[in-house]
């Protein structure tokens, strides 16, 4: 009999694999899908329970034959593509490929590549599982139906190339509501006052005043702050109260794909797609020299804060080696699993102890060590002892005002020693109040003198525009797209020009703010938080065999189809409407000029068009968002 062929999808994975496995075996590279729906058409047939076809992709043909001459000859055919539904519907495209030359194949997973990963996955072979096929599919064909027939209703209505999509509509509506609102938002001024007082035996330190008569202060202007500022020089103020107590904090979760692409971009400033792209190679193999080719890290697009009790044993034994016994639980850690979590795989943890960031600094470069070392930190502290401070709290009494100090002193710093939850960069906020440290010998009942006192000016402030790190935190809690999604939804409304990145902050380009208005007036339910949840709940219970992919697109579809062909009759009405009159004439035929949308956003041209084609650009960006604005309205009311 022939060696055995395993079957992954990237070279470099490849790579590690073989190196394990000796020479029964040979591994090849399927370099990703080697199927997809077809380009040129829609490739979902409505009227036929929505069979699906897809077609080998293009310039796929060689590595197909390849695999095919492969499998002529191979005692068994072990498909590794990547543990999760993507994958999945990959295994399968390639069994349907080398049925026809051998009938011995199987369904393999590594989580980790390691040798004790393909040991456990190479011990489990199963057959493809068509339910998590089918799930995939059924996703595939949602989203290929909203941008097959959403896109070509914005080609009529704004202008040709513009395209939709089922989950990144539903992100680019986040980023477009958050833009209302900060338009929408009146600062209001309001106002604090801080004191600095000192006691005859302690040093100066400042204090906030938090009650006026029992009650939260409210200072509205800057003479109520005068006049209270007034009064409060004229009190006599002793200490109060003194309150000191433990509180103890517990350290995070080990890293899912969601908090690593937050962390990731908090901290080491990186994009989604970057984080991801990394990860991928840190989970496929690295060259460690001696050590050969390894997987560091376990597979990267996980919802599951899990861990296997092997890891846990010994990153226990690594605490309590390193760190001392004062820093190892009692017990073992175990976090709760999140309400839509599929639990498929562990949290993403390295895959050996041994390998720690200084070990395989000098193999890694900038960007992949910063973000391995963060892995890393965060599992080890995972299960680390809490933190422990005091924390002070002193109040400060004259007449009707209260001031209050707070503070709090690290007693034992725990799981911090490995993973500070304080951002280390942080940027000055000016508008902060003044603050010191409490001194350590107060008591209640000593007199206190009033130093000075810092009044202060602040305006409240409109809501923060979403980061990448903040979009994908609000994805996760309305059940928004997958951990394998999160990263692709960035990266097309940002290539879509729907969305401007600067200063790492997200904001709706013009040509967002109208194709988002669009989709909310003609198709609300593609743009709805609820339903696009609902929908990944549907395609959750295809994966799980308690339902089918027939009745999910049924339920998609039909209410959708309904609501496109109302549409597709009023498209020229909308078009019409988003045109608006630029109170001008024509500089050739008089005729009145109009402001339209295009390839390059919006301009103005002749309305006599096309017997006179006069075009010119609009003169500044004001008129631009004035006329943006105004568009809503009339589409609102065509519709």
């Amino acid at each position: 009999m022939g060696k055995s062929l395993i079957i992954v999808e990237s070279p470099s994975k490849a790579k590690t694999i073989n190196k394990y496995l000796g020479k029964d075996y040979v591994v090849e590279a399927s370099v990703g899908h080697i199927k997809n729906l077809p380009k040129s058409k829609l490739g979902v047939d409505v009227e036929n329970q929505y069979a699906s076809v897809y077609e080998v992709i293009a310039g796929k043909e060689e590595v197909v034959a390849k695999l095919k001459s492969y499998a002529n000859d191979a005692q068994n055919i072990y498909i590794a593509t990547d543990p999760d539904r993507e994958g999945e519907a990959i295994a399968s495209d390639i069994a349907e490929e080398l049925e026809d030359k051998n009938k011995n194949i199987y369904r393999v997973l590594f989580h980790e590549i390691t040798p004790s990963g393909i040991a456990e996955g190479m011990d489990n072979p199963r057959k493809v599982d068509y339910n998590l096929v089918e799930s995939q599919r059924a996703r595939r064909a949602m989203d290929r139906l909203v941008g097959y027939k959403v896109s070509p209703f914005l080609w009529k209505t704004v202008y040709y190339g513009l395209s939709a999509g089922r989950v990144q509509s539903v992100a680019l509506r986040i980023i477009c509501e958050r833009e209302d609102e900060i338009k929408k938002f009146v600062p209001e001024e309001y106002w604090t006052v801080s004191a600095e007082f000192k006691t005859d035996k302690s040093e100066p330190f400042i204090a906030r005043l938090a009650k006026i008569s029992g009650k939260d202060p409210v200072i509205a202007n800057e003479l109520t702050s005068n006049e209270h500022v007034e009064a409060i020089k004229k009190q006599d103020y002793k200490i109060a109260d003194v309150q000191k107590k433990e509180v103890k904090r517990n350290p995070n979760p080990p890293f899912i794909t969601s908090t690593l692409q937050q962390e990731a971009a908090s901290r080491l400033r990186l994009s989604a797609k970057r984080t991801m792209m990394l990860a991928q190679k840190l989970y496929e193999g690295i060259d460690l020299g001696d050590e050969g080719t390894v997987g560091l890290i376990t597979y990267m697009r996980t919802d599951s804060t899990r861990l296997s009790e092997e890891a846990v044993g010994a990153v226990r034994e690594y605490i309590y080696s390193n760190y001392g016994k004062e820093y190892l639980p009692k017990e073992k850690r175990e976090y709760k699993k999140g309400k839509s979590s599929q639990d498929a795989h562990e949290a993403i943890r390295p895959t050996s102890i041994k390998f720690t960031p200084k070990f395989v600094k000098r193999h890694l470069d900038k960007d992949m060590y910063a973000l391995y070392q963060l892995i890393w930190n965060r599992f080890v502290a995972s299960q680390m002892s809490n933190a422990t401070f005091e924390q002070l709290t002193v109040d400060l009494s004259g007449g009707i005002y209260l001031f209050r100090a707070t503070g709090s002193v690290p007693i034992f710093r725990g799981f911090l020693q490995v993973y500070d939850d304080v951002m280390e960069e942080r940027g000055i906020d000016t508008d902060e109040d003044p603050t010191s440290k409490i001194p350590p010998d107060l008591e209640a009942g000593q007199r206190a003198n009033l130093e000075q006192l810092f009044p202060k000016q602040h305006f409240t402030k409109p809501p923060a525009r979403y980061t990448e790190a903040s979009l994908v935190k609000k994805l996760e809690e309305l059940g928004i797209g997958r951990p394998s999604t999160y990263a692709q939804i960035l990266s097309t409304i940002l290539n879509r020009q729907y969305v401007d990145q600067q200063d790492r902050k997200l904001s709706a380009t013009g040509l967002g703010q109208v194709v988002i208005k669009i989709l909310m007036k003609c198709f609300p339910e593609i743009v709805n938080y609820k339903f696009t949840a609902q929908m990944e709940d549907e395609l959750e219970t295809i994966a799980s065999g308690q339902n089918n992919y027939i009745k999910v697109l049924d339920d998609f579809y039909k209410p959708f189809s309904h609501s496109l062909e109302h549409m597709n009759e009023q498209a020229g009405k909308i078009k019409k409407s988003l045109q608006q009159d630029a109170g001008e004439a024509c500089d050739l035929c008089g005729k009145p000029m109009i402001i339209k949308w295009g390839r390059y956003g919006q301009f103005k041209a002749c309305s006599g068009y096309p017997n006179c084609k006069n075009r010119k650009p609009l003169e500044d960006e004001t008129e631009n968002m004035h006329m943006l604005q105004d568009s809503s309205v009339n589409c609102a009311a065509v519709i």
